[in-house]
C-alpha cells in the first residue's frame, strides 16, 4: 500500500510541486496520473521511490515511511519499485538480455559484475522477462537496433527481472506511435493483471488512461482535483484537470476519448 498524508512538495525556487496532497494506493491498482505538463504529475510519483524528497507530511509504502531510509535499507527498498522512463535508459549498444541481466548488478559480488558472469538460473529468468513482453525473439538483439516500442519493453523486461512489487512509469508512451503505445499500454496492464504488480503510469494522453487503468488522478497545479474510477470520469471533470484546455489524446480511432456519459 501506497499512502499519502498531507504531503507537499516546494523545490528550492519556491515552486510548489505538490500541495497537501492525501492518497491511498493499495496493492495491486492500475493508477494513471493526469494533468498540463508541469501540474506535478512526475513529482508525485518520483517522491514514491525518493527520486524526489517530499518537504512536508508523510509518505509510506508497505508502512515504511519512505523518508526515514537511508543506505542500504533504501536501496533494499528501491529494488521492489521498479522505474520507466521516456527515454528508455538503455545502453544501447548491448543486447536485449544484456540490459535485461543488468537489474541483478545490485545483488552480485564485485567480481562477477566485473566480469559480467551470469548464472544459467540468471539468464533463463532474463529470458522469461523478455518472454512476458513479448520480445523473446529480440533477446540478442542490439537495442539500438531496435524500435522504440521494442526498446520500451526491454526496458519493461529488466524492470520485472528485478521482481518489484510497484512499477513506476513516467511518460512510457510519450515518444511512440500511437500503435505502439497502445501495445506498450496493453502490456502494462496484463501485467498489472497477472502479476498483481502496482502499476502508476504519468500519462500525457488522457484517452490511454481512460482505456487501460482502473483509477485515474486528475492533479492541477501541485493538487489532486480528481481520483476517482476510469469509468466514471466525465468531460466536465477533465475539463477541471485541464483547466479548460484540450485534453491530449494519442490519435482517432481505436484511441479515441470517450467520456462516462457518451458510454452509456
Amino acid at each position: 500500500m501506497i499512502e499519502f498524508q498531507h504531503v507537499s512538495k516546494t523545490y528550492p525556487n519556491g515552486v510548489k510541486g505538490l500541495k497537501d496532497v492525501n492518497l491511498t494506493i493499495d496493492q495491486g491498482e492500475f493508477v494513471a496520473i493526469i494533468g498540463l505538463s508541469g501540474a506535478g504529475k512526475s513529482t508525485l510519483i518520483r517522491t514514491i521511490n525518493r527520486m524526489i524528497d517530499v518537504t512536508e507530511g508523510t509518505l509510506t509504502v508497505d508502512g515504511v515511511d519512505v523518508m526515514t531510509l537511508r543506505g542500504k535499507s533504501m536501496r533494499r527498498f528501491r529494488r521492489k519499485i521498479g522505474m520507466i522512463f521516456q527515454s528508455f535508459n538503455l545502453i544501447t549498444r548491448s543486447t536485449a538480455i544484456k540490459n535485461v541481466l543488468s537489474s541483478m548488478v545490485p545483488d552480485m559480488n564485485f567480481f562477477r559484475v566485473l566480469f559480467g558472469i551470469f548464472t544459467r538460473e540468471q539468464k533463463l529468468q532474463a529470458l522469461e522477462a523478455l518472454d512476458k513482453v513479448g520480445i523473446l525473439d529480440k533477446a540478442y538483439t542490439r537495442c539500438d537496433q531496435l524500435s522504440g516500442g521494442q526498446q520500451q519493453r526491454v526496458a519493461l523486461a529488466r524492470t520485472l527481472n528485478q521482481n518489484p512489487t510497484i512499477i513506476l512509469a513516467d511518460e512510457p508512451v510519450a515518444a511512440l506511435d500511437p500503435v505502439t503505445a497502445h501495445q506498450v499500454m496493453s502490456d502494462f496492464k496484463r501485467i498489472n493483471e497477472e502479476m498483481n504488480i502496482t502499476v502508476l503510469i504519468n500519462i500525457h494522453h488522457v484517452d490511454l488512461a481512460l482505456k487501460y487503468a482502473t483509477r485515474v488522478i486528475g492533479i492541477r497545479a501541485g493538487e489532486i482535483v480528481f481520483d476517482g474510477p476510469a469509468s466514471t470520469i466525465t468531460q466536465e471533470q477533465i475539463d477541471e484537470v485541464y483547466n479548460g484546455a484540450k485534453a491530449p489524446t494519442m490519435g482517432e480511432g481505436e484511441g479515441e476519448l470517450k467520456t462516462a456519459k457518451e458510454e452509456g
